[in-house]
């Protein structure tokens, strides 16, 4: 009876403590979302209170509410929903193929000495050159249609990962591919378990870098005669003096490209749940 009793003190309190744990796991997972959404609602808060007291005029920076219901008005007739899927196609269409490009001559210059010696000056020429300057060209090339758009926004991304690539890999430490060789390893051996891995990190941060810059190349590629997306609103905008139509677009840009961030910062995270570092700390 005892025993019994015993062990039915031990189940429950098990149970309490198992409760316990997913609180507090459910309040760690809630907390940085609190924190992350104080400073916006703080300032929208202060946004709206200056617009609707007259500090700040209206007729150049509409309140919150007034580019809310410019949003919901744009979603009632249906047009917003073709403005932002034709801009996500056009981001993740040339993401994928300025990342490809980055991949392969990345990893050519991370790995050969010659290929950086060959490539790497004219790259980081081109990398200097600003976004808007490939516009009339691309235009002169391609036209006005998808294809100069999605080059554009190609290019943008190209650079930031090509740069993550080629500093993961040349950052790989020595001792690490030397323990490798000594192990018997044989060069496909070593990229796939030693040299991978390590420049994972780095990769990761590049394609996040990458796409913040393909959402900044998409406004100037949709400035190529667009007749849809987010970009074209803000052109759109300033043709019929509409501040809240240019401010709903770059909210629009502002959230979609969060969550964007978000979904690939949450595939560093799991992808990298191998590292002990400070963060994790």
């Amino acid at each position: 009876m005892k025993n019994s009793i015993e062990l039915t003190q031990g189940t429950l309190s098990s149970k309490k403590k198992a409760v316990k744990t997913r609180n507090t796991s459910g309040k760690s997972r809630l907390q940085p979302v609190i924190l992350g959404a104080a400073l916006p609602v703080i300032l929208i808060a202060v946004w709206e209170i200056l617009s609707r007291t007259g500090v700040v005029p209206s007729y150049q920076l509409p309140a919150p509410s007034v580019i809310l219901e410019t949003i919901l008005g744009l979603a009632a007739d249906g047009s917003l929903w073709g403005h932002i899927g034709i801009t996500v196609y056009r981001v993740f269409i040339g993401f994928l193929i300025g990342t490809a490009f980055a991949v392969i001559l990345g990893g050519v210059v991370g790995f050969y000495s010659k290929a950086e010696q060959i490539f790497d000056p004219m790259i980081q020429a081109f990398r200097s050159i600003p976004s808007l300057a490939w516009v009339p060209l691309f235009i002169l090339w391609m036209g006005i249609g998808e294809p100069s758009k999605v080059t554009m926004i190609a290019v943008g991304v190209f650079f930031p990962v090509y740069l993550n690539v080629v500093s993961g890999i040349g950052g790989v430490d020595r001792k690490l591919i030397e323990v490798g060789k000594m192990y018997g390893l044989n060069t496909f051996q070593l990229i796939k378990r030693v040299i991978l891995p390590a420049s994972l990190p780095s990769f990761l941060t590049g394609l996040r870098s990458g796409l913040g810059l393909g959402w900044m190349f998409v406004v100037a590629a949709e400035l190529m005669g667009a007749s849809t997306g987010l970009g074209y609103l803000l052109v759109l905008g300033q043709n019929t003096l509409s501040p809240e139509t240019i401010l709903a677009s770059i909210v629009l840009f502002a959230i979609i490209g969060k969550l964007s961030d978000w979904i690939l910062k949450t595939v560093e995270l799991r992808s990298l749940h191998w590292q002990d570092n400070a963060g994790k700390a």
